[in-house]
């Protein structure tokens, strides 16, 4: 370990899923605005659509999606018919008939629809949209609920990609977390899948949870890698109680301190490796012949609020309660309640609840951040060259990087600037010397860095 890297593991940064960073979004972005970004999209744009399903079939301890546990269907029912007004409502928006490269089912779990609303959806997005005969479709998973009905609607709608939520497999930690599925659960669920031709096959793994050691996150990991899957997202719990009430569920006591965190994360992307599997960023891994290790190799990784990705599309059109959609203007984010969504979007409005405006120099950090969270280097001549030829040098930010270098934490050579394998744990720290809003405003809350 790094001698200096003990001190950042409480340091509280974003994930840089954007920037900026969805704290600073405000009311500035409303539904005219956003209608008028989406107007003026290049109409040989090719689309990412993201569609927010917010239901679950029961709580997890750990979540802090946006989500509402169901005991009945009709709400899920309503729902499906105001997401597909959505659809009609932007879709109208736009300058023609867009093409689509990537559809992403995300939520809570998009498969607590039953099969016959998932098909509805997907059939009203074919309405209004080109999807590409080559687009990924993906869609995440709970296997604990994950039916027969499930897989033959993702069969009919093409999908080509299921994420699992599989966290630990190790029993006294899913029994801590409220997420009990026992190995056979996930090789029926796999099965299913198969058998419907989804061939992409990615699992959600989680450190720091309660009770967790070292040793369980490595048993998890050996038993995941025994499934083939092609891409292992592993996470990193954050513990915001503040923000999401359910993670009071989880006694702090039998939470790992910030070093076991760090062992964990450490142990399980060495058994990642031993596996075969590549490093990509701050917490994913894939196969070397996986198109998104390709994409790491050719240098054309991407980060957004879906995690790392390969989709190149030029703009994202998010659906549904608390989606994020992203164009060259800037970020929008649907209302959080769905209540107040529905309310929306059945009087024919977008129901835009705030957003940021790119502006100033967002463009140029923000392409800084990603390069770095993704290629875990930069240069910083070549970003000023791309977005802004008459800024001076970074001389603040280097100041705060040479810091960070005597630390170990990062390497400078010129204009290039480095994080060396060891101090990938706190890559999000090295980026938050760019990020212009942090520096203005140290009140947020975010997760610990490690």
């Amino acid at each position: 370990m790094i001698p200096g890297i003990a001190k950042y593991f409480h340091a509280r940064v974003p994930r840089y899923t954007s920037y900026p960073t969805a704290p600073h979004f405000t009311g500035e972005v409303d539904a005219k605005r956003y209608g008028s970004w989406l107007a003026r999209l290049d109409p040989e744009t090719e689309l990412s659509l993201y569609l927010h399903v917010p239901f679950c079939r029961s709580m997890c301890w750990y979540c802090g999606c946006n989500m509402r546990v169901i005991a009945r269907y009709s709400p899920v029912t309503d729902y499906v018919a105001t997401l597909i007004k959505e659809i009609d409502l932007a879709s109208a928006k736009l300058p023609k008939r867009m093409k689509v490269r990537h559809i992403h089912w995300g939520g809570g779990t998009p498969t607590a629809l039953n099969g016959e609303d998932m098909v509805r959806i997907h059939e009203a997005v074919a309405s209004r949209f080109d999807i590409l005969p080559d687009a990924e479709i993906a869609v995440e998973i709970d296997p604990r609920t994950f039916t027969q009905d499930n897989a033959n609607a993702l069969g009919k709608i093409g999908c080509t990609r299921a994420s699992l939520g599989i966290q630990e497999f190790d029993p006294t930690v899913q029994e801590a977390i409220n997420r009990v599925q026992p190995m056979d659960v996930i090789e029926g669920t796999i099965r299913m899948l198969q058998e419907q031709n989804v061939k992409g096959l990615n699992f959600d793994l989680m450190y720091g949870l309660p009770h967790q050691t070292a040793e369980m996150l490595t048993r998890t990991v050996e038993q995941a890698a025994t499934l083939k899957p092609d891409r292992i997202a592993l996470f990193g719990y954050a513990h915001v109680p503040w923000m999401a009430k359910n993670q009071r569920m989880i006694p702090e006591d039998a939470l790992p301190t910030a070093l076991m965190r760090f062992e964990q994360a450490t142990a399980a992307g060495d058994a990642l490796e031993a596996a075969g599997y590549v490093r990509i960023g701050l917490d994913h891994f894939a196969r070397p012949e996986d198109s998104m290790a390709i994409a790491l190799r050719e240098g054309r990784l991407h980060r957004n609020f879906q995690g790392y990705t390969d989709d190149l599309a030029g703009a994202i059109v998010a659906f549904g309660a608390s989606a994020i959609s992203q164009t060259p203007d800037g970020y929008m984010q649907n209302i959080v309640e769905t209540g107040a969504y529905s309310r929306a979007v059945n009087s024919g409005e977008l129901p835009v609840a705030k957003g940021v405006t790119f502006r100033g120099e967002d463009k140029l950090r923000s392409a800084i951040i990603e390069r770095l969270m993704c290629d875990m280097e930069v240069d910083l001549d070549e970003m000023r060259r791309l977005y802004a030829p008459n800024r001076d040098d970074f001389y603040d930010e280097l100041a705060q990087l040479r810091a960070l270098q005597d630390e170990g934490l990062c390497e400078i050579d010129g204009g290039k600037v480095r994080v060396p394998d060891a101090a990938r744990p706190a890559l999000r720290v090295v980026c938050s010397v760019f990020d212009d809003y942090l520096q203005q405003n140290q009140e947020l809350r975010h997760a610990a860095a490690v």
